[in-house]
């Protein structure tokens, strides 16, 4: 379900990158996190935090892959995503 002009990529992009708290945001994100887990984007310990954290709302999983040390490589591309221009 993308919008006009927008691609899969994107949407799923907006979907992993949604702020905690949002309601439904953790099954959200999981859901997303599938979509690059299955492209090879994410590795399975990764997929398994978001997973893990998908009732769970509040829960940043961003913290908690740092603070688990899990998904480097994961953590290095949202960040070169966050500092992209926007637009």
């Amino acid at each position: 379900m993308t919008g006009k002009g927008e691609s899969e990529e994107e949407a799923q992009w907006a979907l992993v990158m949604m702020p905690a708290g949002v309601e439904w945001s953790g099954r959200a994100r999981y859901a997303a996190a599938m979509y690059f887990h299955g492209r090879g984007a994410m590795d399975a310990a990764t997929l398994e935090v978001y997973r893990y954290l998908a009732r769970l709302d509040g829960e940043d999983p961003v913290a908690v892959l740092r603070r688990y040390r899990v998904g480097a490589d994961w953590l290095e591309e949202l960040a070169r995503r966050m500092q992209r221009p926007s637009g």
